[in-house]
């Protein structure tokens, strides 16, 4: 495991699985090589050819009964200033990927 992170809301270090311990323990699980679940992972999430960040890219959301749900949302324009010469900066619209837990999630999470 990496090193502890601090949580921002409640300061209190927290654990974080990297994707070479995730694909371990998946290859475990499923019986699968190390390889094959790393080209799995990478066929779901990678940015550049992944398949969730293809269908955020067009305008479609992604849900995993019992896990959660991936989609874009607009961050409104705003303004903003620059913290050198405090002039006013306008900020455009911005698409944000966004994750919303599933009901079952949650719960195992919260008790």
């Amino acid at each position: 495991m990496n090193p502890p992170r601090t949580h921002p809301e409640t300061r209190a270090p927290r654990e974080q699985v990297n994707k070479t311990e995730l694909v371990k323990t998946l290859a475990s699980r499923t019986g699968l090589n190390q390889r094959d679940v790393g080209a799995v992972l990478d066929a779901l999430f990678d940015p550049a050819g992944g398949v969730v960040p293809g269908e955020l890219a067009a305008g479609r959301a992604v849900a995993i009964r019992g896990f959660g749900t991936f989609e874009v949302r607009l961050a409104a324009p705003r303004l903003a200033r620059n913290p050198r010469t405090g002039e006013p900066v306008q900020i455009p619209a911005q698409a944000r990927p966004t994750w919303r837990p599933a009901a079952p999630l949650r719960e195992r999470l919260n008790g």
